[in-house]
């Protein structure tokens, strides 16, 4: 079977509910990150880290985004976002400033999308500066919290964090937004929900995103809560002069194609797990059938799991001694 989506460092483009149709950039290795979130899609066993390092290329990443940018303009496809939402943190990539600076050549605004928890950097504020729209995640202020529902490198700290946000947010001239993800009885209560919020105002965003884990996630615990959390979250984020939005809603089923139906499958699954639909969908529109997703079951390439009654279907990562 056909389909070499080993290192996919760029993917879609995938339809965003906060950047409309984005092409991905996955500038880190499967499960590089500073935080372990309870909540994240992509699963638990991560690779903890907050040393900056070199991954991939800037060269590598450039092209590859030319090539997937020919490929959509000969589709009619529209990109609004070249994205940063790796497999883990994009800014561990000590390389994340020069590959800003080559994607912007292309004409196409970038976007990161960061857990935000090495801001108390310097060099990585510099290194986002020139990205058009900067996503910033706030998911707790107390320590006790953040720590449970973040995992983050023990090395970290939460005050450090806070004030490189604030930093950031006094010298960026794009577009800064923040999302908070909430979890049933971790984060949503009124007490930590208006703490997260006073900090958020003091960042001044153009947007904040209230979240909720509409994915499997890496924890069976993790549960979303329902609609007056959300509702009581919402109003504290707007008494505070907010300009709040909440993703609350399956983002669509229209997923871009290559022209490869594995490498697409792979590369979509590998940072953003897919519904039936949306797969039962892509296979449809690229004249496939099912067989092509049972194939890469047996390959274990991919899995399948449940989340809410709903089938979502992942990249199965390679572990060490794979």
């Amino acid at each position: 079977m056909s389909g070499n989506c080993d290192q996919c460092v760029v993917f879609g483009p995938v339809p965003s509910r906060r950047l409309g149709r984005s092409l991905g950039v996955n500038n880190i290795p499967p499960k590089h990150c500073s935080y372990s979130c309870i909540y994240c899609q992509l699963g638990s066993g991560r690779v903890v880290e907050s040393a900056r390092r070199r991954f991939y290329e800037p060269s590598e990443i450039y092209e590859a985004a030319e090539k997937k940018l020919a490929e959509a303009s000969l589709k009619n496809e529209a990109v609004d976002y070249l994205s940063f939402v790796p497999d883990g943190e994009p800014t561990l990539d000590v390389n994340l400033g020069e590959c800003i600076n080559l994607l912007r050549r292309t004409g196409v605004k970038t976007a990161v999308i960061t857990n935000a928890s090495l801001l108390w950097k310097g060099d990585v504020r510099d290194d986002l500066m020139n990205a058009d729209w900067v996503s910033v995640k706030v998911d707790a202020v107390s320590a006790k919290v953040w720590r449970f529902i973040n995992r983050p490198y023990r090395g970290l700290d939460i005050n450090r964090i806070h004030e490189g946000m604030l930093e950031f947010a006094g010298s960026y001239r794009g577009y800064l937004a923040t999302e908070t993800m909430l979890v049933t009885g971790v984060n949503d209560g009124a007490d930590e929900v208006s703490a997260v919020a006073d900090l958020i105002g003091s960042l001044k965003p153009r947007k904040s995103y209230i979240s909720i884990p509409l994915r499997p996630p890496a924890e069976k615990r993790v549960s979303m809560p329902d609609e007056s959390s959300v509702n009581m979250a919402w109003q504290i984020f707007t008494t505070r002069g907010l300009s709040t939005e909440c993703l609350t809603g399956y983002e669509g089923n229209a997923f871009a194609q290559t022209g490869d139906i594995i490498d697409d499958i792979l590369g979509i699954t590998s940072v953003h797990p897919m519904r039936e639909e949306a797969l039962r969908c892509m296979l449809s529109e690229a004249g496939s059938d099912w067989v092509v997703v049972e194939e890469l079951i047996r390959e274990d390439k991919i899995f399948v799991t449940d989340y809410n009654g709903i089938n979502y279907y992942m990249k199965r990562f390679k572990t060490n001694g794979e």
